[in-house]
């Protein structure tokens, strides 16, 4: 039996805009109370920002069939991306208004396999160190269970950003 999974999201042009007048912290706490949209990527992955503060963010993935790989378990990009959201967003938190990031880098190491049967997958992202113009942070990734999946390490490139989006 096939199965079908569909989804909606809005308008990333606004939301990169948004960005570029807030401060990080300011911008995700309204992504998170629901004033300003969840991003294109966390409407196709299922992965959703929970909470942030100065320095730190976490977000959460339910695993569902769409996530697993070919022997049945969750691919390893889908927490990849996870872990990724919440190191990048827990940077982000520090940056002022203006300022920009991207992943220059990224390591994961897996520990145990996640499937639908691991529950709520819950991914902590915790800067460790920013500079002017790169940032490092660090990350776990826990299971229902408090049980480690994944453990991840970042660094971030922090860059201006352009006055407007681009279209």
């Amino acid at each position: 039996m096939n199965r079908e999974r569909a989804y909606a999201w809005e308008d990333p042009i606004a939301l990169a805009a948004a960005a570029r007048v807030s401060t990080g912290l300011d911008f995700l706490t309204r992504i998170g109370n629901g004033e300003l949209p969840i991003p294109p990527v966390s409407a196709t992955t299922g992965i959703m920002p929970i909470e942030v503060g100065d320095g730190w963010a976490i977000f959460q993935l339910e695993p569902g069939e769409w996530h697993y790989n070919p022997i049945g378990s969750v691919h390893g990009g889908i927490l990849s991306t996870l872990a990724d959201s919440a190191l990048g967003c827990a940077v982000h938190t520090k940056l002022p208004a203006g300022t920009g990031y991207t992943s220059l880098d990224l390591t994961i190491k897996f520990t145990r396999a996640a499937t639908t049967d691991s529950g709520l997958l819950t991914c902590e992202g915790r800067v460790v160190t920013i500079g002017r113009r790169t940032a490092t942070a660090e990350a776990t990734i826990t299971d229902s269970n408090d049980k480690l999946i994944a453990h991840a390490v970042a660094t971030c490139m922090l860059l201006p950003m352009a006055p407007s989006p681009p279209a």
